[in-house]
């Protein structure tokens, strides 16, 4: 199956995790709605080496992956609810309560340091990596980028796209916060256009 490339607008790994599931042109696409599109949509992100995907597809019993894709789903719907309920104020200590389930995801990850050639003027970095066991550590690097979400980003600033149909989250980090759009080139111009037909119509019936 070929898939259309996945969004990367919400300028925050984890919001373009809950935009991998969007309606571009009227028609709602899920970018992983099955094991390919998780390993698909991981690698479109970086949010996995290519090696260790490879790897994971290599090893996968069949329906292995297909199950790690539906615990993601069922993770994007989890965590959409969290932001929903969340956006548009700073968080607070006692929002903590409602992030166990992401806690209990982080808690399985299997990181460690090691010592690899640097890429600066340095000859040796200490460099973070990761034991991709399963399948199921797919989800370990989501669960990272939903974390980071919620430790380092302002949540006052973050919004859904303002286009009717659109279900686009974003941070936005514009100067004076005013984005209201996914992107200037999809709802930002139908706003445009329907304001201006909106206009004639008004000018029309006078």
């Amino acid at each position: 199956m070929v898939r259309s490339p996945a969004l990367f607008v919400g300028d925050a790994p984890g919001l373009d995790f809950l935009n991998s599931i969007a309606t571009p042109l009227d028609t709602p696409v899920d970018w992983i709605d099955d094991g390919e599109g998780l390993l698909d949509w991981l690698g479109q992100a970086r949010l996995a080496p290519a090696a260790a995907l490879v790897a994971i597809r290599r090893q996968a019993l069949p329906g292995e992956l297909d199950k790690v894709a539906d615990q993601a789903r069922h993770l994007r719907e989890w965590f959409r609810g969290f932001v929903y309920g969340h956006k548009g104020r700073a968080l607070v200590a006692a929002d903590l309560a409602e992030l166990d389930p992401l806690n209990r995801l982080l808690e399985r990850d299997e990181t460690f340091s090691r010592i690899a050639p640097a890429d600066g003027g340095a000859a040796l970095a200490l460099q973070t990596a990761r034991k991709w066991r399963t399948p199921e550590a797919l989800l370990l690097p989501i669960g990272e980028a939903l974390a980071s979400l919620v430790c380092t980003e302002d949540f006052s600033h973050v919004k859904a796209c303002e286009g009717p149909a659109c279900t686009l989250l974003f941070a936005d980090h514009t100067r004076g916060h005013r984005r209201r759009w996914c992107s200037m080139a999809a709802c930002g111009n139908r706003a445009k256009q329907a304001a201006h037909r909106h206009r004639h119509k008004d000018h029309d019936h006078r």
